[in-house]
């Protein structure tokens, strides 16, 4: 390792520039997650990416804010079509 170091250029900021997608905390019911996991595990896909398509599908063209009663509605309606 070097004595010293050159940040003269350095800029602040996370090293890695977002992705279009943001981390949160969301509770499900278990019995919802687990249908989700199964069915990612089915199709080699994520189970986040599967809920997120689940959502994005329930909006249609519209974007409207999703309030945790309407996700509960949502996933409840796309278990009922698959299961």
């Amino acid at each position: 390792m070097r004595k010293e170091y050159d940040f003269s250029k350095g800029k602040r900021g996370p090293v890695v520039k977002p992705s279009g997608k943001t981390r949160i905390t969301i509770y499900l019911d278990d019995d919802i997650l687990e249908v989700f996991r199964r069915r990612a595990e089915a199709s080699g896909r994520g189970y986040q990416t599967l809920i997120n398509d689940a959502l994005r599908a329930s909006l249609g063209h519209e974007a409207q804010a999703v309030d945790a009663r309407t996700l509960r509605r949502i996933l409840r309606e796309e278990l009922r079509r698959t299961g």
